[in-house]
């Protein structure tokens, strides 16, 4: 069911603040230390998850200062709702994976089911190597199995989070921190 912003302004405004602007970005300088010391020299090719990981991709590559290629994907569960149904492939990229290095980027880490569809996808294609970096790792024992990310940036609990890329109902990806919406308790 859509939202309007004024609801998605609430949301906001009621939300915890998990990790500000800074806590992000030095997350992002972390993770892009250790892609660097793994991928450099290795030609990787960078698959965006769209739209999510669009604000996780952008920030990560101006730290990563060796020879790399961007392309994306659109896989998503989704949609504008806060929880999973079938994955719906929406775009896939358009550069060869066949014998490549592939780091693909993702906001988040949760269950993992679309992740998981990506990487064999990745590797169907040819891929040599498939490595996966993630923002945020949500803690929980619900992951696909065999799941893991190479890279994490952050770790949250078992929570609905939003902001830098992750969305609420379609609004409030474009925030700079990450936030975890309040608690809906029905009595």
């Amino acid at each position: 069911m859509p939202i309007t912003p004024q609801q998605a302004r609430a949301v906001y405004r009621q939300a915890e603040c998990l990790y500000p602007a800074d806590a992000v970005a030095t997350a992002l300088d972390r993770m892009a230390s250790a892609i660097t010391t793994a991928l450099e020299g290795k030609n990787p090719l960078v698959l965006c998850v769209m739209t999510g990981a669009v604000i996780t991709t952008g920030h990560l590559l101006t730290r990563l200062n060796f020879p790399l290629q961007l392309d994306y994907l659109h896989a998503t569960r989704y949609g504008a709702k806060t929880s999973g149904g079938d994955i719906r492939w929406l775009a896939r990229p358009t550069t060869s994976l066949s014998g490549r290095t592939v780091l693909v980027v993702d906001d988040i880490l949760d269950e993992g089911h679309t992740l998981a569809a990506i990487l064999e996808y990745c590797h169907e294609q040819g891929a040599a190597e498939v490595q996966l970096a993630a923002l945020v790792e949500k803690k929980h024992q619900r992951k696909a199995p065999g799941l893991k990310a190479d890279f994490v940036g952050l770790e949250v609990e078992d929570r609905y989070v939003f902001g830098f890329g992750m969305d609420y109902k379609g609004y409030l990806r474009n925030l700079p921190g990450i936030y975890a919406a309040q608690e809906c308790h029905s009595d």
